[in-house]
């Protein structure tokens, strides 16, 4: 699996406003880029591809500065590819005499600063543990979540009401121009999200007009900034509420919207709301 990007890749280079593939080599086929595309431009496709080489990067890399080479290896210390980590430092070591930056600082700030996981695990109290199996990408990463039993043994109310407005919800099927978008609150929000907070349906969607996808793992999604932009110049939507979880591949959710606000014709506030996995809200501010 490989990120497929037309203007942006990880693996290319800018120069005289063109953009030019080096290799793919130099792709992990990770897809966290895929989140923090400034032009929404790169998607996901499955095919046979050579084999990532840590080694190939780092010779393109090597020059490029101190601030570059710790942002990489910081990379490959955040989503747990121990190997290439140690055969990129591994390669640094034997050039150390090519590089124009002090090796050891770079290495000392990667260890101390760079720890798995940390930003994730600071993000949760005492009551709600992670327990990690595995590594890769933070989206696709085995983790059970443990949760405290329930006080005194007594269960959570059942049959809590659905504020589920209207069908479909899911992009692809949606019609941009349904009455249920007219003048409404529009709550676009990534599949994983109600599974994770108990409380999405009282807390979240009440009263508001309903979309979903996968920014990872859903194909054609050039339609749903398309379906965005009619929602805000047709439907003429009040506000957009984007809720999208903490991994990275979740973040282009919220930049088909405002590749769809840059698009359209009229302006609407933007909410962004990060949640985290244990159904904790991160982050809420407008944009």
């Amino acid at each position: 699996m490989r990120p497929v990007c037309s203007k942006l890749p990880r693996g290319c280079f800018t120069g005289n406003n063109k953009v030019r593939l080096v290799s793919e080599l130099m792709c992990d086929g990770l897809g966290a880029c895929i989140g923090h595309c400034p032009e929404g431009a790169i998607t996901i496709e499955t095919r046979e591809a050579v084999p990532y080489n840590e080694t190939h990067v780092m010779e393109q890399m090597k020059d490029k500065g101190k601030n570059t080479i710790t942002a990489h290896l910081k990379h490959l210390k955040d989503h747990g590819e121990t190997e290439f980590l140690q055969e990129g430092v591994s390669y640094l070591k034997k050039h150390r005499t090519e590089l124009n930056f002090n090796l050891d600082e770079v290495v000392s700030d990667v260890h101390n600063h760079g720890k798995v996981g940390a930003n994730l695990q600071q993000s949760h109290d005492n009551s709600h543990q992670h327990v990690r199996h595995g590594d890769g990408c933070p989206g696709s990463r085995t983790i059970v979540i443990e949760k405290p039993e329930n006080v005194n043994g007594i269960a959570p109310l059942a049959d809590q009401p659905s504020e589920l407005r209207q069908w479909p919800v899911q992009m692809h099927l949606v019609n941009p121009n349904a009455p249920y978008f007219r003048g409404a609150d529009l709550l676009l929000a990534a599949d994983c999200v109600a599974f994770s907070m108990g409380g999405f349906h009282s807390n979240h969607l009440k009263g508001k007009s309903l979309a979903i996808a996968c920014p990872k793992l859903d194909q054609g999604t050039d339609s749903y900034v398309d379906k965005l932009t009619s929602m805000i110049d047709i439907s003429k939507v009040n506000t957009i509420t984007v809720m999208i979880m903490e991994v990275p591949c979740c973040g282009g959710l919220l930049q088909m919207v405002m590749t769809a606000m840059a698009n359209a014709s009229r302006k609407v506030p933007v909410k962004k709301m990060i949640v985290g996995i244990n159904g904790e809200v991160l982050q809420d501010e407008w944009m």
